[in-house]
């Protein structure tokens, strides 16, 4: 039997280059994201002669989307990994000034949107793929945080809210659930360069624009590559057989 593996935010950033990773291993990969012509793309780029990416656009925050995805992981094999990766972050913050904010400067609107897409979703999708995983006696989860959810930010109050929830529930789930044979793990990247920061790099803001200040944003001095984090995914997910609980981050050295 083939194995499936589902992949939110698939349309571009990480989780394109994720769903290209896990195919080209030979899985076929249910790419979730919003926009459907993204996600077409992404299947687009596959090689041919190996795994299949099968786009199903969604709201992940939703838990319909959450039980579509399984229902059509469930279709073509036994569901080997669910990868959390779909998220908002400075981008959305361009858009809706505010969702991005310190607290006092957050409506509750701003508070709940960033919650529901950032750590419901992971709720939504974990929820749904429990069930198919603990019949099976196997499968690995990896949820996609971030360096802001393992440390305090100056901003950005919901997102690191939500990150460092995502942390937690993974770990509690490592406990829960280990013993069933499922891992449960955290990829925390720190500075990449995707859609979601390109308003930063495009600006006078970018750090990396510095020859001194790029080295305190990262030791590496420069952002990391989605491939280098969709690498890390597929080692968690796949590879990294004695990982449960584990929270590895992907930063260039920023949180050493």
């Amino acid at each position: 039997m083939s194995e499936s593996v589902i992949i939110t935010g698939a349309g571009s950033g990480i989780g394109r280059a994720a769903a290209l990773v896990f195919a080209a291993n030979g899985y076929c990969v249910i790419a979730s994201g919003r926009r459907l012509a993204k996600l077409e793309e992404t299947r687009d780029l596959a090689s041919t002669g190996a795994g299949a990416i099968i786009p199903v656009a969604g709201d992940v925050g939703l838990a319909d989307t959450a039980a579509e995805l399984i229902a059509v992981a469930k279709a073509n094999g036994s569901l080997a990994s669910l990868v959390n990766n779909a998220g908002i972050g400075w981008n959305y913050g361009v858009d809706h000034p505010g969702s991005m904010a310190a607290l006092k400067d957050t409506s509750y609107e701003q508070w709940r949107e960033v919650l529901r897409i950032n750590l419901d979703s992971v709720f939504h999708l974990c929820h749904a793929a429990l069930p198919v995983m603990l019949s099976q006696g196997h499968g690995s989860i990896v949820n996609v945080a971030s360096g802001g959810g393992l440390r305090g930010m100056d901003d950005a109050h919901t997102y690191a809210t939500a990150k460092a929830g995502v942390i937690n529930l993974t770990r509690s789930l490592a406990r829960a659930y280990g013993p069933n044979g499922i891992r449960a793990n955290v990829v925390a990247p720190g500075f990449v360069d995707t859609d979601m920061v390109e308003s930063v790099l495009a600006s006078d803001m970018n750090p990396f624009a510095d020859d001194t200040l790029r080295f305190q944003v990262s030791p590496l001095g420069r952002p990391g590559t989605p491939e280098e984090i969709a690498d890390t995914l597929y080692f968690m997910a796949i590879t990294a057989t004695y990982c449960n609980g584990s929270v590895l981050t992907v930063d260039g050295g920023s949180l050493a």
